[in-house]
């Protein structure tokens, strides 16, 4: 088998450092771009290089993880890194396909005559693109402990499941989710100018500000904006693909995933089969659904969904929350869940985009607001339902599984006159009176607190400020750190 020649290597290492030759100087790609709230947390991880573990920042296609690589690159020339002490490559490059990684970071040491302990900057884009990845990145780890190693990757299921065997010790795992509501209303310029705090928040309760709409139509607007397009930066920024997300969205993230990533992963011969799935459950995001259902409705085997759900879970591209009954006791075996998309916008690309009276908007807002929590508390929230009722979204303590509190998502203001459609609430609080209160019921513009029904105290908040809560607190808590060891 013929060989690609060491120089050729060499030249597009050069070519993808230009940093190399024109020094701390040149223009870094996406210098320019707003960064997002993630990347001061990320970058001072980047740049300790005491702690010897590697960095694998993994995440959804398209949500910003090149561009964060860039960016620090940028901050370490910025602050005083030798450019010819940093060196990056992405593995989706085909001139780089099938070399080990010890071998491409030889011709970098080669190069320049570093040495062993000299401190060097390595970051390997779309690591899972090399077989047994996490072996070399390990033994990489242990043969050069003065290096800082930072690799992104896609594919979650590669990365978590084989850094958990492989890497244990040696990595620390980070996940950059989709754009939140916060976040993109930051992109955009317009939190200021559509939101304002009410409360500062109870720092010994753990919640963050309070909000409150300035102009409720016009956030509402930018809510549904937000639904279509905005979970992904490169939307936000181009008028192009806001002009046709559904091109940009399903090609270049939906079938990537379904089509090459996750079938070279698993060695899926059906694609057909796992596209079928896929697209059921996009259409029924935040709606409950059960094998049996899904096997008739996408025609695919109840033993082959199964496992089809892992791994849609694991590349991001879904999220899987479990039924509890009317006393917060889980069920044996899960014949009912429900299942959301992780970014509400690759709906929109499937099947068109909706307004704000679409018949989607209940069941997209639903899962609008399940995706600003992404990480944080993501293994402690359910959804409750009985024969007579059923509750949104339930907190459940960790350690004693009690519910600590309740949500109920809707995109309608009628709950607030309609007050029978609170009996639900009424009667899960009755079977479980350690619940917090007041109960939160999202709607589509009132806002009330202090609202007594049967006992009970409800708090009426727009689902888009509700939204743009929870997002501005979970990026609250990514200032402090949002990585994990494995």
């Amino acid at each position: 088998m013929l060989e690609i020649a060491k120089e050729d290597i060499v030249a597009r290492l050069a070519f993808d450092n230009p940093w190399w030759d024109a020094g701390p100087a040149t223009k870094i790609a996406f210098q320019d771009r707003p960064r997002r709230t993630y990347f001061a947390s990320f970058f001072r991880t980047v740049s300790d290089t005491s702690v010897r573990r590697a960095i694998v920042l993994m995440g959804p296609r398209r949500v910003g993880k090149t561009v964060m690589v860039y960016q620090a690159i940028r901050g370490l020339l910025d602050g005083g890194t030798p450019a010819t002490r940093i060196l990056y490559l992405s593995l989706e490059t085909p001139i780089y396909t099938g070399l080990p990684l010890a071998r491409l970071l030889g011709f970098f040491l080669e190069k320049f005559g570093h040495r062993r302990e000299s401190p060097l900057h390595i970051f390997f884009d779309e690591i899972q693109y090399l077989k047994d990845w996490e072996v070399h990145l390990k033994s990489l780890v242990d043969s050069y402990p003065d290096y800082k190693f930072v690799v992104t990757g896609s594919a979650a299921a590669a990365l978590r499941l084989k850094s958990t065997e492989s890497g244990a010790g040696r990595f620390s795992d980070y996940v950059l989710p989709p754009l939140t509501f916060a976040e993109y209303l930051m992109f955009i310029n317009r939190d200021s100018e559509l939101v304002e705090v009410v409360a500062a928040g109870d720092p010994n309760r753990d919640d963050g500000p309070r909000y409150r709409a300035k102009d409720i139509a016009e956030l509402n607007h930018e809510f549904v904006n937000y639904l279509n397009f905005g979970g992904y930066p490169e939307a936000v920024f181009s008028a192009t693909i806001r002009g046709d997300p559904g091109q940009y969205i399903k090609s270049d993230i939906i079938d990537k995933v379904l089509l090459r990533d996750l079938p070279s992963l698993y060695g899926i011969n059906d694609i057909q089969e796992l596209n079928r799935l896929f697209t059921t459950l996009a259409y029924n995001t935040g709606n409950e659904v059960s094998l049996e259902g899904l096997s008739q409705s996408s025609g695919v085997a109840k033993n082959t969904i199964k496992r089809y759900l892992e791994y849609l879970e694991a590349a991001f591209l879904i999220r899987r929350v479990e039924r509890i009954d009317q006393n917060a006791k889980r069920f044996k075996r899960a014949l009912y869940f429900k299942v959301y998309l992780t970014n509400s916008s690759m709906r929109a690309a499937l099947f068109g985009q909706i307004g704000a009276d679409s018949e989607a908007m209940g069941p997209l807002t639903e899962t609008a607001i399940y995706s600003q929590w992404q990480q944080r508390q993501a293994n402690q929230l359910y959804y409750a339902r009985w024969t007579t009722g059923e509750i949104d979204i339930v907190s459940l303590a960790s350690a004693e599984q009690r519910p600590q509190w309740v949500v109920e998502v809707k995109w309608s203001d009628r709950p607030f006159k309609a007050r029978g459609e609170l009996d639900n609430c009424v009667e899960f609080v009755s079977k479980n009176p350690q619940i917090e209160q007041p109960i939160v019921i999202t709607t589509r513009t009132v806002a009330a607190e202090n609202v007594e029904y049967r006992g009970v105290q409800f708090a009426f908040a727009p689902s888009s400020v509700y939204a743009y809560t929870l997002g501005s607190r979970v990026l609250m808590k990514t200032l402090s750190g949002f990585g994990s060891v494995t």
